[in-house]
């Protein structure tokens, strides 16, 4: 009688490597489909329609959003929102402004202020200026100036300077934050924040769980595979040793 791993039963005559085949299924369908219930509890899709935010989301691709309260915005961050002064639909912008600051462009280096402080915007499309046009506006309490990074072809809170608040909405109007970019597959990767933000009052945000959530989906995907693949292996491999046997 063969003493090996495969051979061994645990009197049911199911072998050692069927019980593991099975305990590895069981577990990854338990990682793959608790981790694509915990993303519905936390994150929504959003398609965006135009290139505005161009490069750093393209236009048609696909965004994760976490729901979050407009509290937790901070500056740098991408906000899913709708205010009815910007239209009916959802909208995909960065914050760039929140209540008390005084927002300008351009300094002489081109670049965007915040409290008369440049800022470096790498994400921005284009080498020329932070904005075609020059603007200042200071935010009211409560209230948070989006920008979109692609500056010549965005309707943003410069176009609203004159409909009340300063172009600002308010963080009420906040549905959710861009997390990651889950379409197209050449784009798919989580969203950093600015690093020129991270020196003002109030810092940037953290990211939310989106990385450890694809990890349990990758983990659970990969368990469902590997252990629905032992059975049809074995079986190969019993044939071929008692076909050299």
């Amino acid at each position: 009688m063969s003493s090996s791993t495969e051979r061994r039963t645990d009197g049911r005559g199911r072998t050692t490597g069927s019980v593991l085949s099975g305990l590895a299924v069981v577990v990854g369908c338990a990682l793959f489909l608790g981790g694509f219930v915990w993303a519905a509890l936390i994150y929504r899709p959003y398609t965006v329609p135009t290139d505005s935010m161009s490069p750093t989301i393209a236009v048609g691709a696909r965004v994760l959003a976490e729901k979050v309260d407009g509290t937790e915005i901070r500056r740098g961050d991408i906000v899913v929102f709708k205010d009815k002064a910007w239209g009916d639909l959802p909208m995909v912008k960065r914050v760039v402004g929140v209540g008390g600051d005084r927002i300008a462009c351009c300094s002489k280096q081109g670049r965007l202020t915040v409290n008369g402080k440049p800022v470096e915007e790498p994400y921005l499309q284009g080498d020329g200026p932070a904005s075609p046009i020059g603007f200042k506006a200071t935010v009211p309490n409560g209230q948070l100036f989006l920008l979109g990074d692609h500056r010549s072809d965005s309707l943003d809170s410069r176009v609203h300077l004159s409909d009340g608040d300063q172009g600002s909405v308010p963080r009420s109007a906040v549905q959710a934050r861009v997390d990651a970019r889950a379409w197209p597959l050449s784009s798919i990767g989580v969203m950093r924040r600015p690093g020129s933000f991270s020196a003002l009052p109030g810092g940037v945000s953290q990211p939310g769980p989106v990385q450890p959530l694809a990890l349990t989906v990758l983990a659970g995907a990969v368990l469902i595979l590997g252990g629905a693949a032992y059975g049809p292996l074995a079986r190969r491999g019993s044939r071929k040793a008692r076909t050299h046997g």
